[in-house]
């Protein structure tokens, strides 16, 4: 993680000011924005998982949908705020902060339960090393919003930062996939093309689990782009020009419905 985030500063300290107002693939959000959020993430982790001082505590959260407009409000009024600060402001922070909470994920036992579950992969009560590749995901998948927007996206799509970052997501498969039925040993294959090719399985039996490799003839293949893959996980692509983008091999129900997954807090 402190490796990608060097990755981040050396990317930052080459724009302009163009760069900086640059739209990313998310609607509300230009580059400066993007990277104002990153900064969110280290310093509301760092108060509350270091610190324990929650500042503003949710109410009323009653189900998921509850959650999720809470952060979205946080997210917003951040944004808002942070529009009077400036790149190098930023960028100073942005580096502090970094290493202050990598630092921090250091300290923690990874068996231990985390404070906060990996709610998108359906966890009520989550280890640290979940939280820790949550968070990995997190910083890489808005590093790659920036980089999408100004063009340089190739570098994050190398296996040593992108696997980590399908191996993370995937794990919210069987949640996802909960409510289709299947049968006894129906399977699933889900195979990521880029650079080198890798793979996940669903294999039913009494409710869906996956594996990284199993000896089985699939009843449904996916074969989705690896460029593709994050933005179908960050809701960066409608689910049509997923489908569309993407190739099924099978059965094409059991198939599609991964392209209504969302690996992350949306």
């Amino acid at each position: 993680m402190p490796e990608l985030d060097t990755l981040l500063f050396k990317l930052l300290e080459g724009f302009s000011a163009k760069d900086w107002d640059k739209q990313t693939i998310v609607p509300k959000w230009k580059v400066k924005d993007v990277a104002v959020h990153l900064l969110d993430g280290n310093l509301r982790a760092l108060s509350m998982l270091r610190d324990k001082y929650y500042g503003e505590k949710p109410e009323n959260i009653n189900q998921y949908k509850d959650l999720i407009d809470y952060l979205n409000r946080l997210n917003a009024d951040w944004v808002k705020a942070t529009k009077r600060l400036s790149p190098k402001v930023i960028m100073d922070l942005l580096k502090s902060s970094g290493k202050e909470y990598c630092d921090f994920l250091a300290t923690l036992d990874l068996n231990d339960k985390a404070e906060f579950s990996v709610a998108w992969a359906g966890e009520n009560e989550s280890k640290n090393w979940f939280h820790i590749a949550r968070e990995y995901t997190e910083k890489w998948h808005h590093q790659q919003q920036i980089r999408f927007a100004v063009g340089d996206e190739q570098k994050l799509l190398d296996e040593k930062w992108y696997l980590p970052y399908l191996d993370t997501s995937v794990r919210a498969l069987p949640h996802h996939y909960r409510n289709i039925e299947g049968n006894a040993k129906d399977l699933v294959k889900f195979t990521f093309l880029g650079k080198t090719e890798s793979s996940w399985f669903l294999y039913y039996k009494n409710g869906w689990e996956l594996f990284t490799s199993i000896h089985a003839e699939p009843k449904s293949e996916v074969k989705i782009r690896s460029e593709d893959a994050w933005k179908i996980f960050t809701k960066g692509m409608t689910r049509e020009e997923a489908i569309e983008n993407s190739e099924i091999i099978g059965d094409q129900k059991l198939g599609e419905k991964i392209f209504d997954m969302i690996a992350v807090m949306a």
